[in-house]
C-alpha cells in the first residue's frame, strides 16, 4: 500500500476570493471547482495540490496546520502576497528569524521563509 499528501484543504468563506488569492500566490491552476470545493494544482505537477472547501463559519483561532512556502527573496515575496490581500500578523520573532507569518484573505495562518531551495530549484 502506498500513501501520500496529494492535497492539503484550507477551509474559506470566499471561494472566489479563496481561488483568485491562492492561484496567484502559488502560480497554481484550477483543476476543478465548483460552489463548494476547488481543486489547485501546480501546472507542472511538481508540487502537491491545494484545495479550498467552503464553509459558513469564519475562521477563529490560531490554525492547527499551516503552509511554509519557501522563497529564496523571502521579503519581496512577502511584499507580493501582501499586495494580493494577504496581512502580516502580530508575531514574536525570533534574533535569527528566517520566516514571516501571514494570514491569508480568510485568516488562514501560512509562512514564508527564506531558503536557497524553491520551485526553480
Amino acid at each position: 500500500m502506498t500513501v501520500y499528501i496529494g492535497s492539503t484543504v484550507l477551509n474559506t468563506t470566499n471561494m472566489e476570493g479563496g481561488i483568485a488569492f491562492w492561484t496567484a500566490a502559488l502560480g497554481y491552476v484550477v483543476r476543478n471547482a465548483d460552489p463548494t470545493f476547488a481543486v489547485l494544482t501546480d501546472p507542472h505537477r511538481r508540487w502537491s495540490n491545494l484545495s479550498l472547501q467552503h464553509t459558513e463559519e469564519p475562521k477563529t483561532g490560531r490554525n492547527r496546520l499551516h503552509l511554509d512556502l519557501y522563497s529564496d527573496d523571502r521579503d519581496a515575496e512577502v511584499a507580493r502576497l501582501e499586495s494580493l490581500g494577504a496581512r502580516r500578523l502580530p508575531w514574536d520573532y525570533p534574533d535569527d528569524a528566517d520566516f514571516v507569518v501571514l494570514a491569508d484573505p480568510d485568516g488562514n495562518e501560512f509562512c514564508v521563509i527564506q531558503s536557497a531551495f524553491t520551485q526553480d530549484s
